[in-house]
């Protein structure tokens, strides 16, 4: 099983915003920092769920996903199925055809202090775009 620690974070809202990704798979861990154009911390919370579901394509097709967010809205919005809103729409429509790849998918809400890798990753991404260097 692949535990998959995501955060989305956004310098004002909305602002620039980045998505951090925490992996923990057969006995080693993968990081990643993703720059995100501007958007709201709660979008970014999903970008940071489908950029991990892209990774997890690419790096353990055909695993069980274990993924833990520290975003009550996303993890409802993603168990649910279904949301109102339009902005998130779209991308609960990409999340759910991209976890459909993978023979188990499971989101699970934790406290923001259990995700402080993934959320420091997040807030690197903005810092990036803020001292120039990685802009979207």
């Amino acid at each position: 099983m692949i535990e998959v620690y995501t955060d989305g974070a956004s310098s004002g809202d909305p602002g620039i915003s980045g998505a951090g990704i925490y992996i923990r798979a057969a006995g080693g861990t993968l990081e990643y920092s993703f720059p995100l154009p501007e958007m709201s911390n709660h979008e970014a919370e999903f970008q940071a769920i489908l950029k991990a579901l892209e990774i997890c394509a690419e790096q353990f097709p055909g695993e069980i996903l274990s993924f833990r967010s520290d975003s009550k809205l996303a993890v409802d919005t993603i168990e649910k199925d279904f949301t109102k809103n339009e902005r998130f729409q779209n991308v609960l429509i990409l999340i759910q055809d991209a976890a459909g790849d993978f023979p188990h998918f499971f989101i699970k809400w934790i406290p923001e202090k259990q995700n402080a890798h993934a959320d420091k990753l997040a807030r690197m991404a903005i810092q990036k775009q803020k001292d120039g260097g990685g802009k979207s």
